[in-house]
């Protein structure tokens, strides 16, 4: 809107006092302010009210006017209500660096002007953006030239002023415009955003993060692309659908903006759409790979379909990779849970959980190629080959030996192999949301293999650790193959009156003590076996002397009648606080 419309408007009953010939500025919004320099809350262009509470005495009116001048807001206007006639200092000022000055008579509210300019101004926008949307929706639909989630981002950046981002369900951005969203702030949000489409609740969702005010649109997947049909349940979209989240509160926006906004999740489905469909191609090699190793396939068959599926995992790798299986599922509870189909559900999550969060845009699963069968989603991983490793080609006649480590411990990228823990770090909370009370994600990887005739026993290895992650307490639980080997093997199967007398003897003396001392002995237990007994380090890490640790151990040891200088007792401990 053009600031000579604030004069038309009787009910606004502004008199202007200055900068006739600059009423045909823009007006892109509207602030009020006090603030004796608002400079950081401007971005240009706004109609600034203010009840002059900043002004003490003439000299204070130069400075203000000059710092909303520099900001380039598109007027002023002053309130009658504080000092009466506005101050000729004031008038002086604004007209010195031709700035419009309106005057406002004290019966009007700032509210009643702030209204008037945000209808006027969105509605316009809102018609501008539309047009210009609709010409994207025809270069959208037309082929796959339109430019992407981003330009619709753009869009909304330069004519409505609206900082928006694209993100997974984990919080992962897909596409933004500007500044990139922070990885917390979108695993907060998309969680925020789970919990939110779980509880049924209406979109747009509105969510508060650090201060700031967010609201969060579905991007429903419809199934168009070929890739996934069209969910019957909530329960079968809420952890595959990306969401767009916008800084702004759309509580107060009008039906037309809205609608606008649903029109662009609309464009952005669409992009969607086509990425799944791009995918179909891996998830049909990983199909491939996945039957001819349950029906035990002869080694040279599965290692020449492997042969097919690397240049389309790593393009350019010279040589042939290591692989790892993951294996996943997602298990419901409740009414209905029986017809939710858990076998896409856990396809497209785990596609989604072997990401690199670090990594952003919509592409970057390319080298994941991942199947179904029933309720479970099983993932083949390629590894490149370690440069320092001789690298066996997966002909079935190397060696099928997992490797007795893992190179790496990062979960992620190109060498190191995948770990539980790693993977699910960063996606916990939000899918823990996405799950509700009556969902569950187990998941367990195999080590990493680098023959044909080593992936059946990868995946033998991953849906045995998947079993492992399933006997543990927790929505999201995950384990590994290195977890096999060991104690924690054992404990998920111990039965459950077992676990609970033998946790129960041990541990309920410390607990008692620790409700009605708050003496933290269970703490410094776990602490003192995670320091293997060492005294100094323990105490280091609790930020007590070692005199105090000592007389906290001794109370352990008097409560519980053990003795944790001898290995028996330790080991004792060790595991009844594994299992409780």
């Amino acid at each position: 809107m053009r600031l000579r419309a604030l004069l038309e408007n009787d009910a606004l009953g502004l008199r202007l006092l200055g900068g006739d010939e600059e009423l045909d500025r823009s007006v892109r919004g509207v602030m009020t302010t006090d603030l004796r320099d608002p400079s950081r809350y401007l971005t240009g262009g706004e109609l600034v009210l203010t009840g002059l509470a900043w002004r003490r005495d003439a000299e204070d009116s130069e400075p203000f006017v000059r710092i909303l001048a520099g900001a380039g807001v598109a007027g002023l206007a002053a309130g009658e209500a504080e000092l009466g006639d506005i101050p000729d200092d004031l008038v002086a000022a604004c007209r010195h660096h031709r700035l419009p000055l309106f005057a406002v008579h004290e019966t009007v509210a700032f509210a009643t002007i702030t209204e008037y300019v945000v209808r006027q101004v969105s509605g316009e926008r809102a018609g501008d953006l539309a047009a210009v949307v609709d010409r994207h929706r025809r270069l959208m639909t037309s082929g796959p030239t339109g430019g992407g989630p981003e330009v619709v981002l753009d869009l909304l950046g330069s004519d409505l002023d609206l900082h928006a981002w694209v993100l997974s369900p984990t919080g992962r951005q897909i596409a933004g415009a500007g500044a990139p969203l922070p990885a917390a702030a979108g695993a907060e949000l998309a969680g925020l955003h789970l919990a939110a489409v779980r509880s049924g609740r209406r979109a747009p969702h509105r969510a508060a993060l650090g201060g700031t005010t967010y609201s969060l649109f579905p991007i429903r997947n419809n199934g168009r692309g070929g890739a996934v049909p069209p969910a019957r349940d909530v329960r079968e979209s809420v952890l595959s659908d990306w969401l767009l989240a916008v800084e702004a509160d759309a509580g107060d926006w009008p039906a037309a903006r809205l609608d606008l906004l649903q029109g662009v999740t609309q464009l952005i489905a669409v992009e969607r759409d086509r990425r799944d469909a791009a995918r179909t191609v891996r998830r049909r090699l990983a199909q491939e790979v996945l039957e001819l190793v349950q029906a035990g396939a002869a080694p040279a068959e599965i290692a020449a379909r492997l042969r097919v599926a690397t240049p389309v995992l790593l393009p350019g790798l010279g040589t042939a990779p290591h692989w790892q299986v993951v294996v996943a599922r997602v298990e419901w509870d409740g009414d209905g849970a029986s017809e939710v189909r858990g076998g896409p559900v856990a396809q497209a999550l785990l596609e989604e959980i072997l990401v690199d969060p670090a990594v952003t845009g919509p592409d970057s699963a390319d080298r994941i190629a991942v199947a179904h069968t029933g309720d479970e989603a099983i993932a083949l991983v390629p590894l490149p080959a370690a440069p320092d490793r001789p690298d066996d080609e997966a002909s079935g006649t190397g060696s099928d030996t997992a490797s007795d480590e893992d190179p790496g411990a990062d979960g992620h990228g190109e060498g190191p192999a995948l770990h539980a823990d790693a993977l699910l770090a960063a996606v916990r909370a939000p899918l823990s949301a996405g799950l509700g009370d009556d969902g569950r994600l187990t998941l367990g990887v195999s080590a990493s293999v680098h023959s044909a005739e080593g992936l059946r026993g990868a995946l033998e290895e991953a849906r045995h650790a998947r079993r492992v992650a399933a006997a543990r307490p927790g929505r999201v639980c995950a384990a590994g193959h290195h977890e096999l080997a060991s104690h924690v093997l054992l404990l998920p199967f111990v039965p459950d009156d077992v676990r609970r007398a033998f946790t129960a003897r041990l541990l309920d003396p410390l607990r008692e003590y620790d409700r009605r001392h708050r003496a933290e002995l269970i703490p410094t237990l776990e602490a003192f076996l995670d320091c293997d007994g060492s005294w100094t380090r323990c105490a280091a890490r609790l930020h007590l002397h070692v005199n105090t640790l000592r007389y906290r151990v001794g109370r352990i040891e008097q409560l519980t009648g053990r003795d944790l200088a001898r290995l028996e007792d330790k080991l004792d401990f060790f595991l009844a606080l594994r299992m409780s």
